[in-house]
């Protein structure tokens, strides 16, 4: 029920709010810039509602706080969010699968997964009966939002993958079961988690790593799902870890094309979070725009105040800088 001084907002006017990752201190300077204000039930604008497209939880310092103040805009109307790979990731971790009576995790329990997931562990330690009910909200987040105008996705938008989901679930947001099918690498429940929330990739030459600056290393590299007649790896690559010098000019393969996918240039507009950006927040193409600005590296969390034009606008950009002395 919402209250009186809180209205319900049925216009097209959206803030949609790139990658939180438990910084809850930016999130409300930056909700309070755009103007929002804040009672019992949240954060609401009277004019304006907001999206956010996901990876709310982990890394940052102060998780709790920041899914509080998201799931409680969700709850009262006033916002939605689409899941992100790291609200999956947590689903997975805690669904228990039954082989024959030998029960494991989804996610396995492994050392690079724990450290994914400490830090939103050890903020929920003293509070389990919130974690649960966060764990049960993030099963009722859609993988995707469509509106007549735009579209919001956390990583990438399939339409092929996308239609086909539509015929199992309507509403973006899937089953217990759906989740549990992604066990199988090769099945259509990965290929939806894998491309929606951590979008597309590509092999790196045989023999070939990368080291991340997270200091794994990848035989992988992160591509654009909206670039038009690409010819090199340069034309694909998009992430914060640069390629080789040597292999920039790599010529793609007919094959390599063949698994790309491709956004055209007369879709709706889409928002997509996941990247880790850095600079002066920019549109990747008119109708693409990336709202993951690297807040919790001491980046920027970054918001589209859009207003239904099908031309994506710089001058639409607004963030707040997180300063590495600031807590965030």
């Amino acid at each position: 029920m919402l209250s009186s001084n809180q209205p319900h907002v049925t216009s097209a006017r959206y803030d949609i709010i790139g990658d939180v990752h438990g910084c809850a201190k930016t999130l409300v300077k930056l909700l309070q810039a755009m103007g929002y204000q804040n009672n019992d039930q949240g954060y609401y604008h009277p004019t304006r509602k907001t999206i956010f497209v996901g990876d709310i939880v982990d890394r940052g310092p102060r998780i709790r706080e920041a899914l509080h103040i998201v799931r409680d805009m969700c709850q009262a109307q006033q916002a939605e969010c689409v899941l992100g790979n790291h609200e999956f990731y947590a689903i997975a971790y805690f669904t228990l699968l039954n082989n024959g009576g030998s029960l494991r995790y989804l996610r396995p329990h492994s050392a690079h997964h724990d450290r994914l997931i400490a830090e939103t562990l050890e903020q929920f330690e003293q509070h389990p009966k919130d974690w649960e009910m966060m764990l049960d909200w993030f099963k009722t987040l859609p993988l995707y939002i469509e509106k007549k105008s735009f579209r919001v996705v956390h990583a990438c938008w399939d339409s092929v993958l996308i239609d086909r989901l539509k015929e199992q679930f309507a509403a973006g947001h899937v089953d217990d079961t759906f989740v549990a099918a992604t066990e199988n690498h090769s099945s259509f429940a990965a290929a939806v988690f894998s491309r929606l929330t951590r979008g597309t990739s590509m092999h790196l030459p045989p023999g070939v790593l990368i080291k991340g600056r997270d200091g794994i290393d990848r035989s992988l590299f992160r591509t654009r799902f909206w670039s038009q007649s690409p010819q090199t790896y340069a034309d694909v690559v998009f992430q914060p870890d640069p390629l080789p010098d040597y292999l920039i000019d790599t010529p793609l393969s007919d094959a390599e094309r063949a698994r790309l996918v491709h956004y055209g240039d007369n879709e709706r507009p889409v928002f997509i979070g996941h990247y880790w950006l850095q600079g002066t927040p920019k549109i990747l193409r008119p109708n693409v725009a990336c709202l993951d600005y690297s807040a919790v590296k001491y980046g920027k969390l970054v918001a589209y105040r859009f207003d239904g034009e099908q031309k994506l606008d710089n001058r639409k950009f607004c963030w707040v800088s997180v300063e590495r002395e600031e807590a965030q």
